[in-house]
C-alpha cells in the first residue's frame, strides 16, 4: 500500500471531550475509509457464500487472505493519519503517554 501524500489531504485532529477522545478526519478521508470497509464487508459476505456452496478450501482461504490484506490497508491508512495528527498534537501538548499507547496499538496490529 502506498502512503498518502499528506499535503493533499486536509489535516485531521484529535480532541478530548466529555465523551472521551475523538478523531476528526476530513470528509475525503472518512469517505475513503468507509468505502474500503464497505468493500471488505462485501468480501466477507462473499466468503460466507463460498462456505455455503462448499467451495474448495484453497479458494476460500485465498479470499480470506484478500480480506485480511484489505483490512491491513485500512489499518495502515488510519495509523498514518493517527501518527500525523493525533500523536503529533499530543506530543506537542506535552503528553508523552501517547507513545506508550501507540506502541501498544502497533504491537496489536502486527500480530
Amino acid at each position: 500500500m502506498e502512503l498518502v501524500d499528506q499535503s493533499k489531504i486536509p489535516s485531521s485532529h484529535c480532541s478530548t471531550d466529555d465523551c472521551g477522545r475523538k478523531s476528526h478526519h476530513s470528509d475525503k478521508v472518512k469517505n475513503s475509509i468507509v468505502s474500503r470497509l464497505n468493500r471488505i464487508e462485501g468480501q466477507v459476505r462473499g466468503i460466507k457464500g463460498l462456505i455455503d456452496k462448499d467451495t474448495y478450501c484453497d479458494d476460500v482461504l485465498n479470499q480470506i487472505a484478500s480480506v485480511q490484506s484489505a483490512l491491513n490497508g485500512v489499518g495502515k491508512l488510519l495509523l498514518e493519519h493517527h501518527m500525523r495528527s493525533c500523536v503529533i498534537d499530543r506530543i506537542q501538548e506535552g503528553d508523552t503517554e501517547v507513545l506508550t499507547e501507540l506502541l501498544t496499538t502497533m504491537n496489536k496490529l502486527m500480530k
